[in-house]
């Protein structure tokens, strides 16, 4: 497609997280890559890796009765892909790719490429050309939870 990518070797990652804790990168540049069903059709989306889909406002974009994250039983039996096996381009997997609004505005980000040791560094302007997303307002900040405080083990006496 005539496109600009860089591919990145990285050791052996399962998330998002893990990916940009390798490749000492910020969360906001790693494109977090999720299957959802909506309905009976399944979405490939991307999202920065600091933000969680919020699936109340996904069905409202979409204008649909249910939306739900599929197990990834169902996600290998339904792509017949091995497990961690999915990449970040939906046109591989024939799905509609819908980007979450803002993440549209990133340079550069470092989509999954269905390997466990490599990902695909690439312009996103020209990721959504490529894949033809649609854009929708879809997230919201992760939620971190904080490092467990020590536990105050007051006796009395």
């Amino acid at each position: 497609n005539k496109i600009k990518y860089e591919v990145v070797p990285h050791k052996k990652v399962f998330t998002a997280m893990d990916v940009a804790a390798t490749l000492k990168v910020k969360l906001e540049e790693i494109a977090k890559s999720l299957v959802v069903k909506a309905d009976k059709t399944y979405y490939l989306l991307i999202l920065a890796a600091n933000r969680n889909v919020h699936l109340a406002k996904l069905q409202k974009a979409l204008k649909v009765k249910k939306v739900i994250i599929p197990k990834e039983a169902e996600l290998i039996k339904a792509f017949k892909i091995k497990p961690g096996s999915l990449t970040g381009f939906g046109a591989v997997h024939q799905l509609p790719v819908i980007v979450d609004k803002g993440y549209d505005k990133v340079k550069k980000a470092i989509f999954s490429s269905g390997s466990l040791v490599e990902s695909v560094k690439m312009a996103v302007k020209d990721y959504l050309k490529l894949e033809q997303a649609i854009i929708h307002q879809f997230s919201e900040a992760k939620k971190f939870k904080a490092k467990s405080a020590k536990r105050k083990a007051v006796k009395k006496r």
